[in-house]
Order: structure tokens, then C-alpha cells, then sequence
């Protein structure tokens, strides 16, 4: 039992240190959590897509990957141009802001379905999530022998916290967002990153 929670807690911690790191995915969930837009998907999809991948990666899918290059090159030049579109209209949002603030309020019709889709496009075309889970997360794991799954376990768990205190947290930052200034100042946070991750993953595809 001692060396389960040990693995657990290894996983979780480093799940943790991965996911944290400023990218795409967490711009997005901050900005639909501050929004309060279609919040629960978004975690949900995050979390459960997170889980999926580090199983793939636990079960070795990532050495298979991996012996093919061309799959990996394939990925950073689609994922770099879906940051780069992205980036581009968080920084069209900075030029031609709208005349009021955030809103709370519900969802416009629609809405949640452009969340879901984004949110799917934004996890499964990034990079950074693959070699997070499948190729970092799995390669780990595979060190830990018959309590890999374990480790992965708690990683998957980093993960459902982490997209669920960002997602559902962010709505404490509502009120000062509620300001119009402030919210082009998140947005120009957004699209620079998502603009120099997305050339950094293009220009090394």
C-alpha cells in the first residue's frame, strides 16, 4: 500500500509540474472559466482527455509513436497553425475590443457548442499535450514497472484538479475582468502566447 500511494504521489506531482506550465490549454480554460461559458465541459474534456492520453502513454503507445517521426512533425505543423489562428484573434479581440467588459450572464445560443469545439481542437491538435502525457508522463511511468498504472492514476488525477481549480476558479477573477482594459490585457497575454508557441512549433516541424 505504502509504495501504491508513493507512486500515486509521484504521479500527481509530476502530472502537476507539466500541466501547470502556461500554454493554449490553460489560456482557454481561464478564459471560458472567467466567462463562465460552458465551464463543466471544458474541464470535463480537458481532464478526461488528459486521462485518455496518459493511458496511452502508460500502456506504451508513446514508444510507437515515436518510431515513427514523420507522425510528430505531422502534429507540430497543424497544432502551429491552430495556435497561430487562435493567437490571431485573441490579438484582433486586442485592436477592436468591444465597448463593454466581461459578463457574467448566460451563454449565448451556440456558444457552448463553439466551447466544445474549440476545447477539442485546442487539446488534441497541441503538441505540448502529446509529449506531456504519451511521450514524458509515459516514459516515467514505464520506470515504476508493475505500479505504472498507479503513477499514472495520480497523474490523471493532477490533471482533473488542475483544469477544475482554473476552470471554476477563475470566476473569482469576474469582478476585474469586468473592466474592458483589463480583458485586453488578458487577450494580448492570450495571443502572444499562442503566437510564439505556434511559430516555435511550425518553424521546428
Amino acid at each position: 500500500m505504502t509504495h501504491a500511494l508513493t507512486a500515486a504521489a509521484a504521479g500527481f506531482g509530476t502530472g502537476l509540474s507539466l500541466i501547470v506550465a502556461i500554454g493554449a490549454q490553460n489560456a482557454f480554460v481561464l478564459r471560458q472559466g472567467v466567462r463562465r461559458d460552458a465551464v463543466l465541459a471544458v474541464v470535463g474534456i480537458c481532464a478526461l482527455s488528459d486521462a485518455l492520453l496518459i493511458g496511452l502513454g502508460v500502456g506504451g503507445v508513446g514508444a510507437v509513436v515515436v518510431a515513427w517521426p514523420g507522425a510528430l512533425r505531422a502534429i507540430g505543423i497543424v497544432g502551429g497553425v491552430f495556435l497561430l489562428c487562435y493567437g490571431a484573434l485573441a490579438a484582433r479581440r486586442v485592436l477592436r475590443p468591444v465597448a463593454t467588459g466581461l459578463r457574467a450572464e448566460g451563454e449565448a445560443a451556440g456558444s457552448r457548442r463553439r466551447a466544445v469545439l474549440t476545447c477539442l481542437a485546442m487539446t488534441w491538435l497541441n503538441p505540448h499535450v502529446y509529449l506531456d502525457t504519451v511521450f514524458l508522463l509515459g516514459s516515467i511511468a514505464a520506470d515504476r514497472g508493475p505500479l505504472r498504472w498507479t503513477f499514472g492514476l495520480g497523474a490523471a488525477l493532477a490533471s482533473l484538479c488542475w483544469f477544475a481549480a482554473l476552470g471554476f476558479g477563475a470566476r473569482l477573477l469576474g469582478r476585474f475582468l469586468a473592466r474592458p482594459g483589463a480583458w485586453r490585457v488578458l487577450d494580448g497575454l492570450v495571443a502572444v502566447t499562442m503566437l510564439a508557441l505556434g511559430a516555435t512549433l511550425v518553424a521546428g516541424s
